[in-house]
């Protein structure tokens, strides 16, 4: 029970995925979570769940990150039920692989929204009262995608990914004065439910294939990462942190 009476807000955090299972393992130590997702229905089913499995405060609202006014009103309504604000995960993130000549103004501004403004908008949201209790671990999901260069019409997504590496480490130093870290998590190949429906078969093997470790890289070894930020992680700030199985080791 690590970390009994801290609060986790976590983005994206009710789907198969990183998010959900970060939420799972951070309540498993104790922590309280707030579960958002842009499904409000699916947020709160998952939150109900945590809170009848591990005993914690769960809490599910809806927040899509791109919208101000939600990530502002998720961070008021979980310092004014839960009291403080510990732990923030920024997992919301989304793509829409094409290949720049077909790249649309609109899919650019997608991508960067979701990525990149929503993990600055959801930071700015929770810094006021980590400043004042002193203390904060914000984590940021990244990607490999930023530093290793894609071929398959992940440009905007790599650029996205790149400008949250960038954004934390400049946020690292300016709060590390207040006993906040800010970290960010570059995963690989990561395989949940939903691959299949993103990635064509041929795709997916290439993935699976240039990854050293024998097996496939699932959720949960990205939330053991959260959770060692979170509890252990006192002195890393600034940080990239690859999660890859070895397919990158630069």
């Amino acid at each position: 029970m690590k970390l009994k009476d801290r609060v986790a807000l976590l983005t994206a955090a009710a789907g198969a995925g990183i998010g959900q299972a970060t939420a799972r393992l951070l309540a498993s130590e104790g922590a309280s979570v707030v579960v958002t997702d842009a499904h409000e229905g699916r947020a709160r089913q998952v939150a109900e769940s945590i809170a009848e499995e591990y005993g914690v405060d769960s809490i599910g609202m809806a927040c899509d990150v791109t919208r101000l006014d939600q990530v502002e009103d998720v961070v008021n309504q979980t310092l004014n039920r839960l009291g403080r604000i510990d732990i923030l995960l920024n997992n919301a993130g989304t793509n829409r692989p094409a290949q720049v000549v077909d790249i649309t103004d609109e899919m650019w501004d997608l991508v960067m929204n979701v990525s990149l403004k929503g993990t600055f908008y959801c930071c700015r949201a929770v810094l006021p009262s980590m400043i004042k209790q002193q203390f904060g671990r914000i984590i940021n999901i990244a990607s490999t995608a930023a530093f290793m260069g894609l071929k398959a019409g992940h440009a905007h997504y790599a650029a996205a990914k790149a400008g949250v590496m960038a954004f934390s480490r400049c946020l690292a130093m300016e709060v590390a004065e207040h006993y906040i870290t800010v970290n960010t998590i570059a995963p690989s190949f990561i395989y949940n439910e939903f691959i299949p429906h993103l990635y064509p078969e041929e795709e997916i093997k290439r993935m699976e294939e240039a990854i050293p470790y024998a097996r496939k890289g699932t959720p949960d070894d990205v939330a053991q990462t959260v959770v060692f930020l979170a509890t252990g992680g006192e002195y890393i700030t600034g940080q990239t942190i690859c999660v890859t199985g070895g397919s990158w080791m630069r």
